[in-house]
């Protein structure tokens, strides 16, 4: 039997809704959020900017996270700057709420997304890069088959130190070793 390619033990992948927007404004006011998905400066994103993600792009694939039981919204995930001709990805995900954190939604939706990105969109390769300090995250992406490919020393500057940007990959061949469904 073929797994549903946007669902999960706990977790979906759905397109972004409306309604969406109120709690993704109020996830742009944690400093710790923002500071873990991105390497620039912790700015809270506006309506506007919120309500464009998931637009129409031929080099990503936006989803939102929802759980299973609730339907709740929990996060984001997205295959970006997607090179057709090379059959590669990167990945970047968030997961909103503090309190939703450590609980094994990264590391399913992490499953689900490379699951899509190798079964569907046909990818070869997707990588990602992660500041050193977001040891939740590296533990996720090592769980689902990410291996560290290299460093980019000293890349992020937060509270008057300096952080290291790890840059990790998994390639089709290591996921369908780890994976064996079909």
């Amino acid at each position: 039997m073929i797994p549903n390619l946007f669902t999960g033990e706990k977790l979906k992948l759905s397109q972004p809704r409306e309604e969406d927007t109120e709690l993704m404004l109020r996830w742009g006011e944690d400093s710790d959020y923002l500071r873990n998905i991105d390497t620039e400066f912790a700015l809270p994103r506006t309506q506007e900017q919120l309500a464009s993600e998931g637009a129409p792009n031929p080099h990503e694939v936006y989803f939102r996270l929802r759980t299973i039981d609730e339907d709740r919204l929990i996060g984001f995930i997205v295959i970006h700057s997607i090179e057709w001709n090379n059959r590669a990805g990167l990945l970047a995900i968030g997961i909103g709420n503090a309190e939703d954190r450590s609980k094994g939604f990264g590391t399913e939706a992490l499953k689900l997304i490379l699951r899509y990105a190798f079964h569907e969109l046909n990818l070869d390769r997707v990588g990602l890069e992660v500041i050193e300090y977001n040891g939740g995250g590296i533990r996720a992406y090592e769980k689902v088959g990410f291996q560290i490919e290299g460093r980019k020393r000293s890349m992020v500057y937060r509270d008057g130190k300096r952080f290291d940007v790890i840059v990790m990959g998994i390639l089709r061949p290591e996921w369908e070793a780890l994976h064996t469904e079909n």
